[in-house]
């Protein structure tokens, strides 16, 4: 018996040691799909002030150069962390390498310079699709083992770049915008930054522009080229841990092809007027943890994404073994979004223990004709929402860049009976078990609109309880198993 137990015990404390060496390990455990243990980054015990380098934390006097010659120093010393104390430090581009970690301090605040100038135009990608946009504010491209940690706040400007449509802001915040020199209105509702933002809107495929061949083309819409905030691109080992996030020039936060990469305890927040100010758009990743968040943003919260049509097939990247644990989304388009990009398929997603309070929509799934892509083992559970504005749940496949709110205020009415022929070019939507979700009020209880020649198929709904003003509406959609639901109809 003592032998016994003392086996036990030991074997207790075996696997209190193994998660105490990696606190991320309980999410990848039991998951209904094969996904390898993630890891938080290690460092060098190399430290650095970005003070020691000439930077002033007075909000006025730019710190770019500093923080380029604070991160050569500690990578030329093969790595470590950069305090940036307390203070408001302005700067432009912010480019991380390998093996660093950006560490804020309670009281520190990182504000981006609100100067076109500042960001030179790269060649990358935006929307899904293969194009030049301005340099991100904060980025990084081909590292490893990086992280962005801390108590303090990375902040866009985002006010600089970002459109606004009348509809959003107050009498007095439009008054404010029609008095800023050298910004033009469309319409008599639409407010852009600069007479290059209208000149690229004109001639835009949703937003990215067309049309442009020379450099002097390129440079003469710069302003509508607004950047994502922070773009991380083919990086590996990732760790965005206790930062606010705010204020983005477009998207929030943008992961793109990366590989092991936990967003842990971050608030990502942009007015609920940023037009495109999506909280975090996880994008063609692998091995991803998005926990104990909250997003507060004007577009989609935690969004799923992986390139879009003709450039998304050819990179044929999924984003796939992702788990989202325990966030709340407090506004926006939609609390957790698969789509509408998602040309190179999106699989192997749980989403567990998260809270939609007032978005639009609670769980959102959106594409069109034209994406190809396969979504599909996508497993969400113990959901809560409040105060959803349209749909609780809702599988769309005629998005056409619209919010729900602004299409059933436009009265959309797609075509969904008239079959197209099926190629490469026609999304799926298959195998998503969804389950445990109590939804407080909602304007309908579920929309399934899928194609008539490729109808959403094989989804399972169990232990719902949802409140609306209307019930589900199911089209083009097959092999739907429901159990123990209930919806609950109010005036």
């Amino acid at each position: 018996m003592k032998k016994a137990f003392l086996t036990l015990t030991l074997m207790l404390l075996g696997l209190l040691s193994v998660d105490a060496q990696n606190p991320y390990r309980h999410f990848t455990r039991e998951l209904p799909f094969a996904m390898d243990e993630v890891m938080a980054p290690l460092f060098p015990r190399n430290t650095v002030q970005l003070s020691d380098f000439g930077a002033v934390g007075n909000g006025t006097e730019l710190c770019t150069e500093a923080f380029r010659k604070a991160i050569d120093e500690l990578s030329e010393r093969g790595g470590g962390q950069l305090v940036v104390p307390r203070g408001v430090w302005l700067t432009g581009p912010i480019v991380l390498k390998s093996n660093i970690n950006l560490h804020l301090e309670a009281g520190a605040v990182i504000l981006f310079a609100a100067d076109e100038t500042l960001y030179p135009m790269i060649h990358t990608s935006f929307e899904g699709l293969d194009t030049r946009r301005c340099q991100s504010p904060l980025s990084a491209n081909g590292a490893e083992n990086i992280a962005i940690t801390g108590q303090g706040v990375i902040d866009g400007n985002g006010q600089y770049w970002r459109p606004v449509k009348k509809s959003k802001v107050t009498a007095a915040h439009w008054k404010e915008l029609l008095a800023i020199d050298g910004s033009v209105v469309k319409g008599g509702d639409i407010w852009f930054p600069s007479r290059g933002y209208a000149k690229g809107d004109s001639i835009a495929d949703m937003n990215v522009p067309r049309g442009l061949e020379t450099d002097a083309d390129w440079e003469s819409v710069k302003r509508f080229l607004r950047p994502v905030m922070v773009s991380l691109v083919n990086c590996k080992n990732v760790l965005l841990q206790g930062v606010i996030f705010q204020n983005s020039p477009a998207w929030n936060l943008h992961p793109l092809m990366c590989e092991n990469i936990i967003i842990d305890r971050v608030l990502v927040r942009n007015p609920s007027y940023a037009q495109n100010g999506d909280a975090i758009d996880l994008e063609s990743c692998k091995n991803a943890l998005i926990v104990n968040s909250r997003f507060d943003a004007g577009d989609d919260g935690i969004c799923i994404k992986s390139g879009k049509d003709a450039d998304g097939r050819r990179r044929g990247r999924p984003c796939e073994n992702v788990v989202v644990s325990g966030c709340t989304v407090f506004a926006g388009h939609g609390g957790f979004v698969v789509g509408s990009e998602m040309s190179g398929g999106v699989k192997n997603i749980l989403v567990e223990k998260c809270q939609f309070l007032g978005t639009d929509v609670g769980l959102r799934f959106k594409s069109t004709r034209g994406r190809g892509g396969i979504v599909e083992n996508i497993n969400i559970r113990e959901i809560s929402m409040t105060d959803i504005k349209t749909d609780a749940i809702t599988f769309n496949m005629y998005y056409g860049g619209k919010s729900v709110a602004e299409m059933l205020a436009d009265g959309d009415n797609p075509d969904n009976t008239t079959k197209m022929p099926v190629d490469e070019t026609t999304p799926i939507f298959r195998n998503i078990d969804i389950q445990d979700v109590v939804c407080n009020g909602a304007g309908r209880a579920m929309e399934f609109n899928g194609l008539p020649e490729m109808p959403i198929t094989d989804i399972r709904l169990k232990n719902i309880v949802i409140t609306a003003k209307s019930d589900a509406v199911f089209t083009n959609a097959e092999n739907i198993t429901k159990e123990n639901v209930n919806v609950h109809l109010i005036p």
